[in-house]
């Protein structure tokens, strides 16, 4: 059972223990011979995350904290960049690089908070698919079915696995195409995309400069909250939860609804049918935008385009290190001119307003994160048409919102027992507390119990 931000600040300030004893607690777990830990952390940093949490409970005894993640064990993706180490993004190709100067901003301001950085955790090649394989460092796998080792969502794989194995209390990860709220959804986390602009993206290494953000998943919507405001340095007060009964929401039936399989689909309407008892409007509406999506990319989009102008040297000098199923989708983007890169801009920007004109007058859209549970590891690894298929299907929803971007977020709404499901909470940019404080009430109607 994973502990939220709030029980464990609450259990450090009774002085039922001590940020050494999580810290203890934390690495030990991902040092386990028998856990995931080898398969979650590309690396790990116990002689730093000791010194850390000795730090914190010593100030803590002076009466002195720092904020509520002050002493409390936090993962990094593979992707932000740590003083003295070189960022390798969950690949072996950039092995021999300069290491990182400075650490990365979100992880300066996190250090600066009291958190304790355990390690670094896996994901897939370069943030590139929303499964979350990776042939070099291997999969985690999903709490949910360990047996039959099954995906846990990329390409913040390990960050997921880190929250659900108690290796921390929340992992840090980015979202270019769902990839923070995806392995939540298939882990029974929750998983917070900001706004892209929100985060600074200084010392994280791009996947798409358009698209990416900054996000936290955590065991519940408020530590995502309380993460995201350092993160940002929004010195606000926290969001309350919203009046669910003054709420309205959209649930668009163009393209998001497609191809549910029968836990989410069940899942999904029986969420919609206790917010309506709970006395929020629930309207379907059609956005003919989001089936136009597909042709807008069909050359690869904003992420091939993107990573092929950070990745071309490196792949000249390193390309068969890559992951072929990788490295064959940066490539694309080779092939994208200046003009077509203009177009689609352009495209971008009557989209969105579009889109938002749609959806003026609601309060949020919902719909599933990911329209099928997690499958299996093997059947996906075995076959590229397989994969690549999955891939698309799984990326689908989310990436309609980095494309608005937008604010959203994923809460899981399975019963008890249940496969994991996610509900996905999103609106417009800049709409990230307003976000936060309607995933609170929705969270609150416990969705998890429901039968």
């Amino acid at each position: 059972m994973t502990t939220t931000v709030n029980e464990q600040q609450q259990a450090l300030a009774q002085g039922r223990t001590t940020s050494m004893d999580l810290t203890e607690e934390a690495l030990s777990r991902a040092a386990d011979p028998g856990g995931e830990g080898a398969r979650v952390f590309t690396k790990l940093y116990p002689d730093q995350a000791r010194a850390a949490a000795q730090a914190s409970d010593i100030l803590r005894k002076a009466g002195m904290t720092r904020s509520p993640i002050d002493g409390l064990p936090i993962s990094i993706k593979d992707l932000f960049d740590v003083a003295g180490d070189v960022t390798m993004a969950g690949s072996v190709a950039r092995a021999g690089e300069p290491a990182a100067a400075e650490d990365a901003l979100v992880v300066r301001r996190l250090r600066e908070a009291g958190a304790v950085i355990v390690g670094r955790t896996n994901m897939t090649e370069f943030a590139y698919s929303g499964l979350g394989l990776n042939p070099h460092y291997d999969v985690p796998r999903n709490p949910w079915d360990r047996e039959t080792g099954r995906i846990p969502g990329g390409s913040s794989s390990g960050a997921a696995v880190s929250v659900t194995d108690g290796m921390a209390v929340a992992g840090i990860g980015s979202d270019t195409g769902g990839s923070v709220r995806i392995p939540a959804a298939l882990c029974g986390l929750v998983g917070f995309k900001p706004t892209a602009s929100r985060v600074p993206m200084d010392g994280v290494l791009p996947l798409s400069f358009s698209l990416d953000s900054v996000g936290a998943i955590a065991p519940s919507v408020a530590c995502c909250a309380v993460l995201d405001a350092i993160m940002a340095a929004d010195g606000r007060p926290l969001p309350r939860p919203a009046e669910l009964g003054r709420l309205r929401f959209a649930v668009p039936t163009t393209l998001a609804l497609d191809g549910m399989d029968k836990d989410v689909a069940r899942a999904f309407e029986a969420v919609l049918a206790r917010l309506s008892a709970a006395g929020v409007r629930i309207d379907e509406i059609a956005v003919p935008e989001f089936a136009e999506l597909a042709a807008i990319n069909a050359n690869g989009g904003f992420t091939a385009a993107e990573s092929w102008a950070w990745h071309r040297d490196l792949i000249e000098r390193a390309g068969d290190r890559y992951d072929p199923r990788v490295v064959t989708r940066i490539r694309r983007g080779k092939d994208i001119s200046a003009a077509d890169y203009l177009d689609l801009l352009e495209a971008r920007k009557a989209w969105r307003e579009k889109v938002e004109a749609r959806i003026e007058g609601y309060d949020a859209l919902l719909l599933p994160t990911v329209p099928v549970v997690a499958p299996a590891i093997a059947e996906l690894a075995a076959n590229d048409d397989v994969y690549y298929a999955m891939n698309g299907l799984i990326l689908r929803n989310p990436t309609l919102i980095n494309f608005l971007d937008g604010a959203a977020l994923s809460v899981p709404c399975h019963g008890p027992g249940g496969a994991p499901v996610g509900l996905m909470i999103a609106g417009p940019a800049g709409s990230d507390r307003r976000m936060l404080a309607i995933g609170m009430a929705v969270e609150a109607l416990r969705l998890q119990d429901q039968a």
